[in-house]
Parts: C-alpha cells; sequence; structure tokens
C-alpha cells in the first residue's frame, strides 16, 4: 500500500523539464553508480525505487549549481533492516569543448556506513552518448583493481574504518580510505526521435554488508536499463540488474526556483465607480478611506492605517499582505489603489510595511500618476526604501477587531517517515482552526483536530530512551489523542522599537506541550545580521489532547544569531541555549528560500547528550521544506504547506518548534535584503 500511495504522490506534484537522471540512490546516475552530472539550480528531485533485494527512496535538492545533497532511505527485502543516510557531491569543473565534467562525491556521511562510499566521476558528451568513468572506494571499490593512490600521500589511508556505532557521526575515518580503490562506469544513450534512453553500467560494489545479512551474491557486476521520460519532469526506468533482478524506478523532478508570473490586475469597478446601494454598510462613497479600504480588502491586501500631513502633500499608508508572494506585487498593487483614492493635492507616498504584526520598511515615492512623461530611469531614481518611523498622528486606523471567532475547515495530515521499522507512518485528519482578533493587537489562535483515519496504532515500537521523553513518545500522543484540542493560545508581536520585533504567548501551544513564553530580534535596517532572544516556560500535555497535564515541566532559552547570505538566498542562523530535555547545546539551520516562496533547509543539533545517550542516530538532524500553494487554485496565495522530515525522532536537542527563532523566518519576504531585490516588479 505504501508504494501505491508514493507512486500516487509523486504522480500528484507539478514537474520540472529541465533535469538529469537519477540513480536508484537517487543521487543524478546511471542505475546505481553515480555521474558527473547535476540537475538545474533549484531543482527538488523525488526517487521511489523497487527490486527483489531492496525498496528505496531518496529526496535529491541541488542547492547550488555546483552542490547536489540527498537523503535517502532504504528497506532491504531478504533480512529486516532499514537505512537512513545522507549523500552530497561537489562539481569540480564544468563540461567544455575538450574536458568531461568531474565531481566528487560521498556517500552516507552521517548515517550507519551500510552503503558507505567515495567517489571522483567524469562524464562526457558526444552526441547523444554520454560516457562516465570513475573511481570508487569503499563499496564501490568492489574487489580492488588498483592501490589507493591517496596512500602515496599518507599510510594512514589504508585504514578504513568500518565500526559506525548509532550512526548519525561524521563518518570522516572512512572518507577515501581503505588499501584499494576500484574503478567504475557507464554509458547512456538519447534515442533521437523519442523520449527514451538506453543505459549500460559496470558497478563493482560486492555487496559483502547485504550478504552477511542473507541477502544473495549479484552475478555480474554488468546492468542495463531503458528509461522513459513520460512527461515533463517525469521519468520511468525499467532495468535489469547484475543479470538476476528486475527493478523499476519512478522519478519526479521539480523547479522550486522559477519566479512566479506577475499576476493579472483584479478587473472590478473601484468603489467610488459604484452605487452606494452596492456598498457595504459603513462605507461612506465620500470618505477616501473608506472607499480604499473597500477596494483594497477586495485585492487581498489589508490598509491598516492612513494619514495626510499637515501640507496635504504627502501621505502616509501601512499596509499588510494576505495574498501575494512577492512583497512588491502587494506593494505595486496598494501604490495603483492609492492613487486612485487618495486626495488629489497629494503628491508623495509613503508605503510602510507590516509583516506578521512587525513594521519594516517605508518606500517613498512620487504618486505614479505625475509621472507622466517621465522615463523609467528617473522614476526608479526617485523611489527610495527606508526604515520605518512611527507616524506621530494617526488620522485613520482600521479596527479589524471582529466579534466572533473566524473558523478555517480543512483536511490535514500527519506523516512520521522513516520509522525504523516501517518506512511511514500517516494519519488524515479533519482540522478546525480558529483565530479571533482581540483589543490591544492580541490574537486569539488555536486548532481542533478529529480523526478521519491512521495506522499510528499498528505501531509496537517503544522508545528505548535515557532522557525524559519529551519528544520520543509522539506515537503515543498521536494514538491516544487522534482526535482533540492541537492548540489554543493568545499572540501579540509588534515593535518595540524602530528595528527591535518582539512576540509574546501563552496557552495551549502545540499538541504535547502548554506554556508561556517570548521571543525578541534585533536587525538594523539595511544590515543582513541579526540576534535574538527566545525563551519559554512549558508544561508537558497528557497524551489525549484534553486540558489535563502530566508532571514534567521546564524552562527552554536560546540566544540567536542570523544572517541573510547575499548569494543564492541563503539564510543561516544558530541557536544556543537550554532544550526541552534540559540539555545544553546549540542547533545550525540552513534554508534556500526563493522568491515564489519555495523553501529548502536543513539543521543539525548538538548538545551535551553523548551519542549514547541520545540513541540512534547519535544526534538530531533532517531537513525543512516549504511548499507554496500559490496558482494552484488559478489565484495568487501566500499559503503554503511546511514540513520537517527528520530521520528518526528522539529526546535530545528539542524545542517548540514554532516558539523559537520564529520571527527572522515570518519576516523573509519583508526583510530589505529580499524586498530589495524585488524593485523591477513595482510598476512606474
Amino acid at each position: 500500500m505504501f508504494y501505491v500511495k508514493a507512486l500516487v504522490y509523486f504522480c500528484l506534484v507539478l514537474f520540472h523539464s529541465n533535469y538529469v537522471n537519477s540513480s536508484d540512490f537517487g543521487t543524478t546516475g546511471l542505475i546505481d553508480i553515480p555521474t558527473a552530472r547535476m540537475a538545474s539550480d533549484g531543482t527538488l528531485i523525488t526517487t521511489a525505487a523497487i527490486q527483489s533485494r531492496t525498496n528505496s527512496y531518496a529526496i535529491t535538492y541541488q542547492a547550488t549549481p555546483w552542490l547536489e545533497g540527498t537523503f535517502r532511505y532504504t528497506g532491504y527485502n531478504d533480512f529486516f533492516f532499514y537505512d537512513r543516510n545522507y549523500e552530497a557531491k561537489l562539481k569540480l569543473w564544468s563540461e567544455d569543448d575538450y574536458l568531461p565534467q568531474v565531481a566528487i562525491g560521498i556517500r552516507d556521511i552521517v548515517g550507519t556506513g551500510f552503503v558507505g562510499a567515495e567517489y571522483v566521476v567524469a562524464s562526457k558528451k558526444i552526441d547523444n552518448f554520454d560516457i562516465t568513468l570513475g573511481i570508487g572506494w569503499g563499496r564501490l571499490a568492489g574487489k580492488g583493481d588498483f592501490r589507493n593512490p591517496l596512500t602515496f600521500l599518507s599510510d594512514s589511508f589504508e585504514v578504513r574504518d568500518t565500526d559506525f556505532g548509532l550512526g548519525g557521526e561524521l563518518s570522516s575515518g572512512a572518507f577515501f580510505r581503505g588499501k584499494e580503490a576500484g574503478l567504475f562506469g557507464g554509458i547512456s544513450y538519447q534515442l533521437e526521435s523519442l523520449p527514451v534512453s538506453l543505459m549500460l553500467e559496470y558497478n563493482p560494489d560486492q555487496y559483502d554488508a547485504d550478504i552477511k545479512n542473507g541477502a544473495r551474491k549479484p552475478e555480474s557486476p554488468i546492468s542495463a536499463a531503458v528509461k522513459w521520460d513520460a512527461a515533463p519532469g517525469l521519468s520511468l526506468t525499467l532495468s535489469r540488474q547484475h543479470n538476476q533482478e528486475w527493478g523499476m524506478q519512478l522519478t519526479a523532478a521539480l523547479d522550486t526556483k522559477s519566479l512566479p508570473p506577475k499576476p493579472a490586475r483584479r478587473l472590478y469597478l473601484s468603489s467610488i465607480d459604484l452605487e452606494s446601494s452596492d456598498l457595504p454598510k459603513g462605507i461612506s462613497q465620500s470618505s477616501w478611506y473608506d472607499t480604499f479600504l473597500f477596494d483594497a480588502e477586495r485585492s487581498g491586501l489589508l490598509l491598516l492605517e492612513a494619514t495626510v500631513d499637515e501640507s496635504l502633500h504627502t501621505a502616509t499608508i501601512v499596509m499588510g499582505n494576505t495574498a501575494y508572494p512577492v512583497w512588491m506585487d502587494a506593494v505595486d498593487y496598494m501604490v495603483s489603489l492609492a492613487d486612485l483614492h487618495l486626495p488629489i493635492t497629494v503628491n508623495m507616498i509613503n508605503i510602510v510595511i507590516e509583516e506578521e504584526g512587525h513594521r519594516l520598511n517605508t518606500i517613498r515615492m512620487r504618486r505614479p500618476s505625475l509621472n507622466f512623461g517621465k522615463n523609467r530611469q528617473l522614476v526608479e531614481r526617485e523611489i527610495r526604501i527606508e526604515p520605518f518611523k512611527p507616524i506621530s498622528f494617526v488620522q485613520h486606523r482600521t479596527d479589524f477587531v471582529q466579534k466572533k471567532i473566524l473558523l478555517d475547515i480543512n483536511l490535514s495530515n500527519r506523516v512520521q517517515l522513516f520509522d525504523p521499522d516501517d518506512p511511514a507512518r500517516y494519519q488524515l485528519y479533519a482540522k478546525i482552526g480558529l483565530s479571533m482578533m482581540l483589543p490591544g493587537n492580541w490574537v486569539l489562535g488555536g486548532a481542533i483536530d478529529r480523526d478521519i483515519t491512521n495506522n499510528f496504532d499498528e505501531s509496537t515500537r517503544q522508545s528505548d530512551s535515557v532522557l525524559t521523553r519529551v519528544r520520543s513518545d509522539v506515537v503515543r500522543y498521536l494514538n491516544e489523542g487522534e482526535s482533540g484540542l492541537d492548540s489554543l493560545y493568545v499572540q501579540k508581536r509588534g515593535n518595540l522599537f524602530k528595528d527591535t520585533y518582539f512576540r509574546v504567548f501563552g496557552g495551549v501551544l502545540e499538541s504535547m506541550y502548554s506554556g508561556v513564553g517570548g521571543e525578541v530580534v534585533y536587525q538594523p535596517f539595511q544590515s543582513r545580521l541579526a540576534v535574538g532572544l527566545s525563551a519559554n516556560w512549558v508544561k508537558q500535555r497528557d497524551y489525549d489532547k484534553t486540558f489535563k497535564h502530566l508532571e514534567y515541566e521546564t524552562a527552554t532559552a536560546f540566544a540567536s544569531a542570523y544572517w541573510a547570505s547575499p548569494f543564492y538566498n541563503f539564510d543561516v542562523a544558530v541557536h544556543a541555549g537550554k532544550y526541552l530535555a534540559r540539555d545544553v547545546g546549540a542547533t545550525l539551520e540552513l534554508r534556500r528560500t526563493f522568491d515564489n516562496g519555495w523553501m529548502v533547509g536543513l539543521w543539525a543539533t548538538k548538545t551535551n547528550v553523548s551519542a549514547e545517550d541520545f540513541g540512534e542516530g547519535s544526534f538530531d538532524k533532517g531537513l525543512f521544506f516549504k511548499i507554496p500553494f500559490n496558482g494552484f487554485l488559478g489565484t495568487s496565495s501566500r499559503s503554503n504547506y511546511t514540513t520537517r522530515i527528520r530521520p528518526i525522532q528522539r529526546d535530545g536537542g528539542q524545542y517548540l518548534e514554532d516558539f523559537m527563532g520564529r520571527i527572522w523566518w515570518d519576516l523573509r519576504g519583508a526583510r530589505y535584503d529580499v524586498f530589495s531585490q524585488s524593485m523591477s516588479r513595482l510598476s512606474r
């Protein structure tokens, strides 16, 4: 059943056309062996490879034009074993007329070492042929074709570490080591007139570790395959491997980088052109603010405040954005509406950006209708992005406080992937979200869950944690609390000072904890650096998702540092402090976010908990994904699906994931480093 679900999932994604072949290991390659090829920058590739010997699932991301990363989960059918590992491949140089493309890679960097291998590989395209030849260590050395060339540098390269304990530690004692190295290679041929390619490879892997556990010995190092590109970004491969088994692979590639097209202007009559009877009660057609507010809300914008100065020449508008993934698109629309509604005497417009309750930047520009006859370059020079300045006197303010609770009912899911005993645990449930604006800019939020179906009750795995079970009882929570109160809390966000942002909150914070806490972030205007503090006091909830609690309570606190890199849209965060199990350490987060809303990243947490006490995996780590919904239903939207994939859930290095270091990420689209890069989308 899991395989069917995996196939359905892959078929439902948005496919990307510019990618190269993926091996059964998930990395760009032939059948099993890697090649020097890489997908286009920002491509996310998912692979499901099914054979009689193994079932393997992989996620590969082209993090930069020269770096490919893979997370892989493999189940062995000949013996009961599930392996989780990471692979990285670095392009050394690109192909030209004479030289091949060359890459270097490490397979199973922080895993169990079960499939550990390292390689240097070259690929050269000649007409419709793509030829690959590489040198391999570890499992790619096979029986060994020659002495490890690195032993000429040091005798230490003769000894290869094969004891990786609980896994999860950096396997540096094995990298490019061993007495011998070996050759591997292969060739692919793209048919001229059909979306079909043929592959032949030599894979020297002797599968010694598999054989020791009861697997069959491969009859031959030769494997062949035929790949059908069924649709742009979707391929199906049928292979005959080692002259003894058939294999099938389904691969889907997804472009996470491309900027969404600028949304078309919504066509409707402005409120100033409507009859009074067509306007909602309370909207005065004689009030420029009322008509402005009405049109803004119909356009997916929030008009929060507006003021015209004493000279009647400058207007300041505070806006929010509910519909546009690219903030500058929202500003562009708001400026057009301001030009339509503001008093005729106004010639300068200040647009103040408010994101998640925090005010960041101000765009200062001339009223667009006054730019007639000016060239584009002159208009661009007159537009300024300035720091936010509090408005001394607010003439108009929109009161969004409503005497009702807003409900959002939808289907949702929980997925626990890569359980050591099962590839996937899942729950489908109805989620009733609620929100209510309260006086003083407080917000009441929460959610109630109602189970539809799940398979968590099939899990028999018991936690062996020697730490306080702050997270490892998650299956028990999902089993006993399949329906109930997920969260119910109040929160307030805002600016302490011009460049200082805060949030405070309290209540039932998540399915496992209630508590109170707060966060502060300081980021000077135009700076790529920021610092923050966050702290929480929490009490562990009972398993049944009611208001009852267990005895365990603790406080967490973190100091954070953030950096927005000037290249590849990378953001880096480091959090140091005390975690839920009262362990002390630090978390490193690395994320790449695109203007279209896609985000892919990873994190790793190391605390004073030893690898032995932590248990399987040695330390906490995993992957981030944020998938935007923009365009799915033909409308502009800022909604998204966010998830984390962690190889195994343990208790060390755990924190309240939505209540530590959150402000920096929430503000990203409106931060100066991101906001200023989309100025070209502002109409003049």
